[in-house]
Protein backbone atom coordinates (compact mmCIF):
# COMPACT_ATOMS: atom_id res chain seq x y z
CA UNK A 1 0.00 0.00 0.00
CA UNK A 2 1.35 3.45 -0.80
CA UNK A 3 0.46 7.19 0.52
CA UNK A 4 0.58 9.59 -2.52
CA UNK A 5 1.24 13.41 -1.16
CA UNK A 6 2.29 16.84 -2.70
CA UNK A 7 5.43 17.76 -0.97
CA UNK A 8 5.90 21.24 0.08
CA UNK A 9 8.90 22.92 -0.63
CA UNK A 10 10.33 22.36 2.86
CA UNK A 11 8.97 18.65 2.62
CA UNK A 12 11.17 18.43 -0.82
CA UNK A 13 14.25 20.06 0.49
CA UNK A 14 13.97 17.30 3.39
CA UNK A 15 13.43 14.74 0.84
CA UNK A 16 16.17 15.55 -1.52
CA UNK A 17 18.56 12.37 -0.57
CA UNK A 18 15.57 9.85 -0.78
CA UNK A 19 14.27 11.86 -4.00
CA UNK A 20 18.03 11.68 -5.43
CA UNK A 21 18.07 7.44 -4.66
CA UNK A 22 14.82 7.41 -6.45
CA UNK A 23 16.26 9.40 -9.27
CA UNK A 24 19.74 7.43 -9.90
CA UNK A 25 17.84 4.01 -9.14
CA UNK A 26 15.28 4.97 -12.14
CA UNK A 27 18.05 5.89 -14.25
CA UNK A 28 20.28 3.63 -13.68
CA UNK A 29 17.20 0.89 -14.97
CA UNK A 30 17.05 2.96 -18.60
CA UNK A 31 14.17 5.43 -17.70
CA UNK A 32 14.68 8.05 -19.70
CA UNK A 33 13.94 11.20 -17.92
CA UNK A 34 16.91 13.69 -19.00
CA UNK A 35 19.62 12.41 -17.15
CA UNK A 36 22.29 10.05 -18.67
CA UNK A 37 23.71 6.36 -17.00
CA UNK A 38 26.67 8.39 -15.22
CA UNK A 39 24.66 10.48 -13.22
CA UNK A 40 25.15 10.02 -9.42
CA UNK A 41 23.75 10.56 -5.95
CA UNK A 42 25.34 14.07 -5.43
CA UNK A 43 23.87 15.54 -8.55
CA UNK A 44 20.95 14.02 -8.58
CA UNK A 45 20.21 15.63 -4.99
CA UNK A 46 20.94 18.65 -6.92
CA UNK A 47 18.56 18.40 -9.21
CA UNK A 48 16.15 18.05 -6.63
CA UNK A 49 17.08 20.97 -4.59
CA UNK A 50 17.08 23.21 -7.45
CA UNK A 51 13.66 22.55 -7.36
CA UNK A 52 13.06 24.01 -4.15
CA UNK A 53 12.61 27.69 -5.21
CA UNK A 54 10.15 26.58 -8.10
CA UNK A 55 7.79 24.66 -5.96
CA UNK A 56 7.87 27.87 -3.13
CA UNK A 57 6.58 29.72 -5.94
CA UNK A 58 3.82 27.43 -7.13
CA UNK A 59 5.47 27.25 -10.93
CA UNK A 60 5.68 23.78 -10.01
CA UNK A 61 3.81 20.87 -8.09
CA UNK A 62 5.27 17.93 -7.33
CA UNK A 63 3.93 14.82 -5.63
CA UNK A 64 5.80 11.55 -3.85
CA UNK A 65 4.45 8.22 -3.05
CA UNK A 66 5.77 6.22 0.24
CA UNK A 67 5.33 2.44 0.94
CA UNK A 68 3.76 1.88 3.80
CA UNK A 69 6.12 1.52 6.77
CA UNK A 70 8.76 2.53 4.91
CA UNK A 71 10.13 6.16 4.25
CA UNK A 72 11.79 5.52 1.12
CA UNK A 73 10.12 7.21 -1.84
CA UNK A 74 8.47 5.01 -3.93
CA UNK A 75 7.22 7.14 -6.76
CA UNK A 76 7.26 10.55 -7.92
CA UNK A 77 5.13 13.03 -10.69
CA UNK A 78 5.41 16.57 -11.70
CA UNK A 79 3.37 19.82 -13.12
CA UNK A 80 4.07 22.50 -14.09
CA UNK A 81 1.72 24.75 -15.07
CA UNK A 82 1.78 27.13 -17.73
CA UNK A 83 2.43 30.62 -17.41
CA UNK A 84 1.46 32.75 -20.38
CA UNK A 85 -2.07 34.26 -19.74
CA UNK A 86 -3.58 32.56 -22.68
CA UNK A 87 -2.40 29.13 -21.58
CA UNK A 88 -3.18 29.14 -17.71
CA UNK A 89 -6.16 26.67 -18.36
CA UNK A 90 -3.11 23.77 -19.36
CA UNK A 91 -0.26 22.35 -17.69
CA UNK A 92 2.98 19.61 -18.62
CA UNK A 93 3.63 16.70 -16.81
CA UNK A 94 7.29 15.94 -15.96
CA UNK A 95 9.26 13.46 -14.20
CA UNK A 96 6.70 10.57 -13.61
CA UNK A 97 8.98 8.10 -12.16
CA UNK A 98 8.56 4.83 -10.25
CA UNK A 99 11.03 2.99 -8.25
CA UNK A 100 12.27 -0.84 -10.03
CA UNK A 101 10.89 -2.15 -6.95
CA UNK A 102 8.04 -0.56 -6.60
CA UNK A 103 6.83 -1.58 -10.26
CA UNK A 104 4.03 -3.43 -11.50
CA UNK A 105 1.97 -1.94 -8.25
CA UNK A 106 -0.23 0.42 -10.61
CA UNK A 107 1.93 3.03 -8.92
CA UNK A 108 2.53 5.09 -11.86
CA UNK A 109 -1.43 5.41 -13.02
CA UNK A 110 -2.12 5.97 -8.72
CA UNK A 111 0.22 8.88 -9.37
CA UNK A 112 -0.70 10.03 -12.53
CA UNK A 113 -4.50 9.86 -11.36
CA UNK A 114 -3.24 11.95 -8.39
CA UNK A 115 -1.95 14.80 -10.15
CA UNK A 116 -4.56 15.24 -12.45
CA UNK A 117 -6.94 15.66 -9.42
CA UNK A 118 -5.18 18.35 -8.20
CA UNK A 119 -4.68 19.73 -11.90
CA UNK A 120 -8.70 19.40 -12.26
CA UNK A 121 -8.82 21.28 -8.39
CA UNK A 122 -6.45 24.15 -9.90
CA UNK A 123 -9.03 24.81 -13.07
CA UNK A 124 -6.45 23.04 -15.12
CA UNK A 125 -8.40 21.11 -18.45
CA UNK A 126 -5.80 20.08 -20.46
CA UNK A 127 -2.15 18.20 -19.73
CA UNK A 128 0.44 17.32 -22.31
CA UNK A 129 3.76 15.66 -21.86
CA UNK A 130 6.50 13.78 -23.93
CA UNK A 131 7.70 10.12 -23.38
CA UNK A 132 10.19 7.92 -24.74
CA UNK A 133 8.52 5.95 -27.76
CA UNK A 134 8.31 2.01 -27.62
CA UNK A 135 8.63 2.51 -23.63
CA UNK A 136 6.48 0.93 -20.60
CA UNK A 137 5.50 4.32 -20.17
CA UNK A 138 4.57 4.82 -23.53
CA UNK A 139 1.75 2.18 -23.16
CA UNK A 140 1.02 2.91 -19.14
CA UNK A 141 -0.27 6.44 -20.73
CA UNK A 142 -2.47 5.04 -23.46
CA UNK A 143 -4.04 2.84 -20.88
CA UNK A 144 -4.40 5.48 -18.68
CA UNK A 145 -6.67 7.49 -21.13
CA UNK A 146 -4.16 9.55 -23.11
CA UNK A 147 -4.08 10.67 -26.63
CA UNK A 148 -1.21 10.20 -28.68
CA UNK A 149 -0.51 13.49 -30.76
CA UNK A 150 2.53 12.18 -32.42
CA UNK A 151 6.21 11.18 -32.59
CA UNK A 152 9.26 13.48 -32.67
CA UNK A 153 12.33 11.28 -34.01
CA UNK A 154 15.38 11.42 -32.39
CA UNK A 155 14.35 13.97 -29.47
CA UNK A 156 16.55 12.99 -26.57
CA UNK A 157 18.88 10.58 -25.74
CA UNK A 158 18.00 7.75 -23.52
CA UNK A 159 20.27 7.10 -20.34
CA UNK A 160 23.07 5.35 -22.21
CA UNK A 161 23.29 8.45 -24.51
CA UNK A 162 21.54 6.80 -27.49
CA UNK A 163 19.12 9.38 -29.47
CA UNK A 164 15.76 7.86 -29.58
CA UNK A 165 11.72 9.27 -30.75
CA UNK A 166 9.82 10.80 -28.09
CA UNK A 167 5.64 10.49 -27.94
CA UNK A 168 3.84 13.55 -27.53
CA UNK A 169 0.34 13.01 -25.63
CA UNK A 170 -2.48 14.70 -24.33
CA UNK A 171 -5.37 14.32 -22.34
CA UNK A 172 -8.16 17.19 -21.45
CA UNK A 173 -9.59 16.83 -17.92
CA UNK A 174 -12.76 17.17 -16.37
CA UNK A 175 -14.18 20.61 -15.44
CA UNK A 176 -17.37 21.81 -13.67
CA UNK A 177 -20.29 19.82 -14.89
CA UNK A 178 -18.13 16.66 -15.64
CA UNK A 179 -17.12 17.78 -19.15
CA UNK A 180 -13.78 18.07 -20.53
CA UNK A 181 -12.42 20.83 -20.80
CA UNK A 182 -12.89 22.80 -24.29
CA UNK A 183 -11.31 26.51 -25.54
Amino acid sequence: MYTVEQLTADELEAATGRLAALLVETVATGASLGFLSSLDAEEAAGWWRALVPEVAAGRLLLWAARAEGDDRIAGTVQLRPAVPANGRHRAEVAKLMVHPADRGQRLAGRLLATLEAGASERGIRLLVLDTETGSPAERMYAAEGWTRVGTVPDFATDPAGVARPTTIFFKQLAVAGGAPGGA
